[in-house]
């Protein structure tokens, strides 16, 4: 059994940076390192519409959106297979399998799930698809028999539940799943990273993205914008750093070698810090260090997107073309899944035989 690789995400928008330094970067580094033998990346629509039914055209919309910031990030179509979710027929199928091994009770006790619900203010008008997305996602998971998952840390009780429907499927019907592991990113800074206005983890909904595709005058302002140490009023005053929005980003963002090229007085982020937390350091001169930071690793990301975008009916061919790969995989784990469950009946020619002999 070979090391393959699931991941995704949800099309209700472009990718952040949130995602770039969480999953996105760590995706194409794990894809060059020739490790796997398959990458399965997939643009979650159908998980996206259980809170998005009724409006059905953003998802359409950002289809196109989502597989181009994967291009320009350095998604290889040659390594990694990108692929729709709700066109691979096989997962929702599996969906309907897995629920009957997990109870109502275990989801509700799922963080993630409570988190998200509380977020969206569902309360008690949960939709069912969004309360039952943990078992869709071990679909996913399991259709390509991922050993590997590489997310941030709010996905650990989703993969602890995919691991749970695992064990209970093997138990049950016999060692037909695999149990993926997870891959949480190795900076820890980059796990959960705020949104520009401090208060909350980088969200769409929320409004406090910066964007990997956005120009670089929409990503200064951004940056310039951020929230810091509201005491930090004065240059003179001595600032915070622990919940400094600035400075989480600096600690995923930058690099020893931004600072020889653009603030070479430091050696290296801990100077930075150490001024800042004694006073005599201004947060415009900092925010404008970020900025060159953001700039440098978004200038790239941002010219093979506008090259891409020249080709749109190619990227609608890797996509279609690594749809049909990811369809052929999940249908062979699905075979094998109604065997092992014994509802293959026409795919059986015990089930025929045994019949016969019941009824002469």
């Amino acid at each position: 059994m070979g090391k393959i690789i699931l991941t995704g995400d949800r099309p209700t928008g472009k990718l952040h940076v949130g995602h770039y330094v969480g999953s996105l970067k760590r995706r194409v580094e794990l894809q060059n390192s020739g490790e796997f033998d398959d990458i399965f990346i997939m643009i979650a629509d159908a998980q996206a519409l259980t809170d998005n039914a009724d409006n059905p055209a953003k998802i359409r919309d950002n289809i196109m959106e989502v597989a181009l910031d994967y291009l320009s990030v350095g998604i290889d179509p040659a390594k990694s297979n990108i692929f729709v979710q709700s066109a691979v027929t096989e997962l929702t199928e599996l969906t309907f399998y897995y629920m009957n091994l997990v109870t109502v009770s275990r989801l509700q006790r799922n963080p993630t799930v409570k988190s998200e619900i509380q977020m969206r203010n569902f309360e008690t008008s949960i939709p069912t698809g969004f309360f039952t997305y943990p078992i869709s996602q071990a679909s996913d998971i399991t259709a390509f028999k991922a050993t590997t998952v590489p997310v941030g840390e709010d996905q650990m009780p989703m993969l602890e539940q995919t691991r749970e429907i695992v064990h209970k499927f093997n138990s049950v019907y016999g060692e037909t799943l695999v149990e993926p592991q997870i891959l949480l990113p190795d900076n820890k800074a980059c796990l959960r990273l705020p949104g520009i206005d401090g208060k909350a983890k980088m969200s769409k909904s929320l409004g406090n993205c910066i964007y990997i595709s956005e120009d670089e005058k929409e990503v200064k302002k951004k940056v310039m914008s951020m929230f810091t140490d509201p005491d930090h009023i004065r240059i003179e005053d001595p600032g915070k750093i622990e919940g400094n929005t600035v400075f989480t980003y600096l600690d995923a963002f930058s690099n020893e070698g931004h600072f020889a090229e653009y603030l070479p007085e430091y050696a290296n982020l801990d100077e930075l810090k150490a001024h800042y937390q004694r006073g005599g350091l201004g947060d415009v001169k900092v925010k404008k260090f970020l900025n060159n930071v953001i700039q440098e690793e978004l200038s790239p990301i941002r010219a093979r997107r506008k090259e891409y975008e020249k080709d749109i009916e190619g990227v609608y061919e890797i996509l279609k073309k690594g749809t049909e790969v990811a369809q052929e995989r999940a249908a062979q784990t699905l075979s094998e899944v109604k065997h092992a469950m014994k509802i293959d009946y026409f795919e059986d020619p015990e089930f025929l035989s045994e019949q016969i002999k019941k009824y002469k």
